[in-house]
Formats: C-alpha cells, sequence, structure tokens
C-alpha cells in the first residue's frame, strides 16, 4: 500500500472553515485508491478539530524546524507528500527532498493568498486594483513553492489563469481541482425547506479569515441599515467561528442584527435561512459560503469578487451586484419574491451539479497522479527552473532552519 503525506497548517477543522471542508474531500478522494495516508502537523488541536482516526488517517505532531521530523519522514518513506498552502512547502520541503528525494510534492494551495492580499491592499487604500499589484514579496514566495513543486492544486479556475499568463507558470505544473461535492438529488431538493417556511437573512464565515470581517462591517455600517427599513420583519443574523470581541460587540438586537457566533453544522443552519447576504469586497480562491448555499436551496446576493469563477456560463445562485443600492434592491427582490427565489434556487442546482460533483474530478484527478508518480524525472526536468529554487531557495531556507533549531536547543 503507497503511503501518503499530508502535512497540514493546522488540524483540519470542518465545522470551522471551507479550509478544513477542502482537506477532508482530499482525504476521501485518496481513500479511494487506499493510500495509507498520515496526517502531521506542528500546530496544537482544537475542540472542533476533526477526528481523522475516524477515516483511518494516522495523526502525528510533528515539530517546526527540528531535526526530528528528518528521521520520522524517512522512516516512513511516504511515496506522496502534500503540503497544505505555500508556508508549509516554505517550511518543510527542504527536509523531504534530503529525506525522500522521489516523493512526489504536491502542493495544495487552497487559495491564492498573494491575490487575496492585494485586493484586500488595494480595498483598504481606496484604489482601483490593478495586475500590477499581484507583484508583490508575497507573490514572489507562493510562486517560488509553487515553481519547487511537483503539481499545485489550484481551486478556482481564475487563478490558473492569473498564474499562466501574468507568472507565466508552465500548465504542467498546475492541476485544477474544485470543491468535490455530492450531486444534489431530486430527494434532497425535496427535503428543503420551502420559500415559505424561512425567514430572515444571513451571513457566515470564519473570522480568522480578514474577508469575513470586513464584509460584516460592510453589512453593519452600509447596507443593513437601509434594507432593515426595506423590510421591518426581517433579521439579519450573523455566523462565523473564532468571532473576536469586535466582532460580538456588533451585536445590536434593537437594529435587528444579531451576532449568533460558531454555527455547529454550517448547512443545517443555512437551510433554515431564506437569503445569504455576502457583499464581499476582496479575497480570492472559491468561497465555500456559495457552495454550502447551493447544497442547502439557499439563495444568495454577492458581489464580482464573491462568484468569482464559481458560475462559468450559468446563472448565478440569486443576484450579483458589485453597489449598495443594486445590492440592498436585489436582497428585497429574492426576499419577497417567490418566483425569483425559486428560480435562483435552480440555478444553485445546476451551478454545483456541474461543476462540482466529485464524480467528475476524482478519477482524473487521481490518474494524473498515477501518471506524474510513472514520469516523476521527465516531470522535473521539464521544469528545471524549480531545480534551481530547489537548489538556492531552499539552501537558504534550510540553513535559516536550523539556525533557529541550534537556538532551541541552547535556550
Amino acid at each position: 500500500m503507497k503511503k501518503l503525506l499530508i502535512i497540514g497548517q493546522v488540524w483540519p477543522e470542518p465545522t470551522s472553515s471551507a479550509a478544513g471542508t477542502r482537506m477532508i474531500q482530499l482525504i476521501d478522494c485518496f481513500k479511494k485508491t487506499e493510500f495509507e495516508i498520515t496526517f502531521a502537523c506542528a500546530a496544537s488541536k482544537s475542540d472542533f478539530s476533526f477526528d481523522l482516526k475516524s477515516k483511518d488517517v494516522n495523526e502525528v505532531e510533528i515539530k517546526l524546524n527540528d531535526e526530528s521530523f528528518n528521521q520520522f519522514i524517512k522512516d516512513l518513506n511516504p511515496a506522496i507528500v502534500l503540503f497544505d498552502r505555500f508556508m508549509i512547502e516554505e517550511q518543510y520541503s527542504w527536509r523531504v527532498n534530503q529525506e525522500c528525494p522521489n516523493a512526489l510534492k504536491i502542493l495544495d494551495t487552497e487559495d491564492l493568498h498573494f491575490l487575496r492580499n492585494a485586493r484586500q491592499t488595494a480595498s483598504k487604500k481606496g484604489i482601483d486594483f490593478t495586475n500590477e499589484l499581484l507583484f508583490s514579496d508575497l507573490a514572489k514566495r507562493e510562486i517560488a513553492s509553487i515553481l519547487r513543486s511537483d503539481l499545485s492544486l489550484i481551486i478556482s479556475k481564475k487563478e490558473i489563469e492569473i498564474l499562466e499568463k501574468e507568472f507565466k507558470i508552465d500548465e504542467s505544473l498546475l492541476y485544477y481541482l474544485p470543491f468535490l461535492e455530492e450531486n444534489i438529488s431530486e430527494e434532497k431538493v425535496k427535503s428543503w425547506k420551502k420559500f415559505e417556511e424561512r425567514k430572515h437573512f444571513m451571513f457566515i464565515g470564519n473570522f480568522i479569515h480578514e474577508p469575513n470581517y470586513n464584509c460584516v462591517q460592510v453589512l453593519k455600517s452600509e447596507i443593513w441599515p437601509i434594507l432593515r427599513k426595506k423590510l421591518p420583519k426581517a433579521e439579519l443574523h450573523i455566523y462565523g467561528a473564532y468571532p473576536t470581541q469586535k466582532v460580538l460587540q456588533l451585536n445590536n438586537p434593537t437594529e435587528r442584527f444579531f451576532v449568533k457566533g460558531r454555527a455547529e453544522n454550517a448547512q443545517e443552519t443555512m437551510s433554515l435561512y431564506k437569503v445569504l447576504l455576502a457583499p464581499i469586497q476582496f479575497g480570492a480562491g472559491v468561497k465555500g459560503k456559495f457552495v454550502d448555499a447551493m447544497q442547502t436551496g439557499t439563495p444568495n446576493i454577492t458581489t464580482k469578487i464573491g462568484a468569482e469563477a464559481m458560475q462559468e456560463n450559468l446563472n448565478w445562485n440569486g443576484y450579483i451586484a458589485n453597489d449598495t443600492e443594486d445590492f440592498i434592491e436585489k436582497a428585497c427582490l429574492l426576499y419577497e419574491n417567490e418566483k425569483q427565489w425559486e428560480d435562483a434556487q435552480n440555478n444553485g442546482i445546476e451551478i454545483l451539479n456541474s461543476h462540482y460533483n466529485r464524480h467528475l474530478f476524482e478519477d482524473k484527478f487521481l490518474e494524473k497522479i498515477n501518471d506524474l508518480e510513472q514520469n516523476l524525472i521527465p516531470h522535473r526536468n521539464h521544469n528545471f527552473i524549480g531545480q534551481v529554487l530547489q537548489h538556492h531557495t531552499n539552501q537558504s531556507t534550510k540553513y535559516m532552519s536550523l539556525w533557529i533549531e541550534q537556538k532551541n536547543k541552547i535556550s
């Protein structure tokens, strides 16, 4: 049985974030070929960490900047190593190369951090986003990580376009792998609450993620003050894991603005509401909240950035509105018009079943992995710049890590 090592930035929390859900989906995909999977992580577990042992995944606690990792991976000798985000590749790839040079190295980007950061910078400065903002020090780090890896998993076709056109990344290094969802069946649709059974607006998002806090700020200060006057019986409920005090203090019952905190089950919670509001101002990747909305028959209103790369040639699961007045108008329309609401719901079914059905992607992905394993040397030779980066960049990362390791021993 082949061994797969996943090195996580954190222990996956599918009830807290889309990133946690994504990781469990990847694990389930690899389990189809009966990989022996080990998940290793240097972070501490939380009360919400997923029990990976329930999926027969080995859990191993590792240390940052510590030689014990070298012995661990040497003994494990995995055929494939998957890095959870580029920061983990930076930290551990040189040790993987040293002990297991023939292991296939896969980077799961989650989303392009430098793209999200560039859009956030533009938003905070109140300037228009341009591609020039992409060429940052963060981009240098993330692009270097992509080049050092044998394959990078990209969740958004828009991000593949940026990598290929703006940064000239060879297509052989990139692989489009979206969220891997179950098909929405007729039986599931029949189980959904109907238009007249639902009430109120909602938002959901992990508050460790800056775009989500910004989104709530926009709702609180720009959208809800007007929308609540137009719909005097409606309430807005805010959900999300790890809310800080600055989030919690936004709660105001007199304004019918309720901060609820963590939702134990995002989809069960979302299924109770009539409309999801998500005026996303910046971000990257694909937003898990909209996948949950489609899985629960909950129409939504978002921005162009929010819906990016999700609908392709299909109609959106609600409306896309980029200015406040239009956003509020569309929110009222969805909330009060049953026909518009049902049409939006049906659009969501079509998007998810056409673009996120796991059966469309899993087998092809596993075939790609098998092909790379069989042709690893020519694949790496085709990416000689990656080998150059392995030689130089990893040397600097290596000696910084060794210096920290020695410093820790002394202290």
